[in-house]
């Protein structure tokens, strides 16, 4: 078997968890799983990730990365928060929650999976500051590029911001409605504008 780097080798195997948690589930994905779907022997996926946990942490990792380039690489950060809000929010939408509802439920498995699992109930606080942290830093960019405030601390507004559209993508996964989901998200948005009470600086 050729040599291939340990970054490349993890990326692959980030992506094979992901195909076996969306199709099995969080809970019945193991390591023997993961290394069949990428082909390489359970001792070579091993080498790189030591146990399942640590494999779910990246994963967690890689769904975080995928959020926030969602969020850079499709709205202008120099136009204003309220206008970043509007756009991230619904690109994000767009991208990966329409039509993703498994990866959705991926992700809320990866959430409730880590807060039965005696020992790993950190990893569930440890996702979630990772949402806000993304979130954090995209609103104070935005502020900060097109000259504003807030009313509210960049990190309050991340966690409503979060809590609102967690909200939104449970109902669309128990009832993928795209119209109703569109327009509450609209609603969601205008909340946040308002609660931000953005001003220039």
């Amino acid at each position: 078997m050729p040599y291939v780097e340990a970054s490349v080798r993890s990326r692959q195997f980030v992506a094979a968890a992901r195909e076996v948690m969306l199709r099995d589930g969080v809970a019945a994905t193991t390591l023997r799983a993961v290394a069949a779907e990428a082909g390489v022997p359970l001792g070579t996926l091993q080498y790189v990730f030591s146990s399942k946990e640590a494999l779910l942490r990246a994963v967690i990792e890689d769904v975080v990365e995928e959020i926030s380039t969602v969020l850079t690489g499709t709205v202008e950060l120099d136009r204003g928060l309220a206008h970043a809000i509007r756009q991230g929010l619904t690109s994000f939408w767009s991208e990966l929650v329409a039509d993703h509802v498994k990866l959705q439920l991926m992700q809320g498995e990866l959430l409730h999976y880590a807060l039965r699992k005696p020992g790993q109930e950190s990893m569930a606080s440890w996702q979630y500051r990772r949402y806000v942290t993304v979130l954090t830093d995209w609103c104070r960019e935005a502020a900060v590029n097109a000259g504003e405030t807030c009313a509210l601390s960049y990190d309050r507004l991340a966690r409503v911001m979060l809590a609102g559209v967690d909200g939104l993508i449970v109902q669309y996964v128990c009832d993928p409605d795209e119209e109703r989901a569109r327009a509450d998200l609209d609603t969601v948005i205008a909340m946040l504008i308002a609660s931000a009470e953005i001003r220039p600086a």
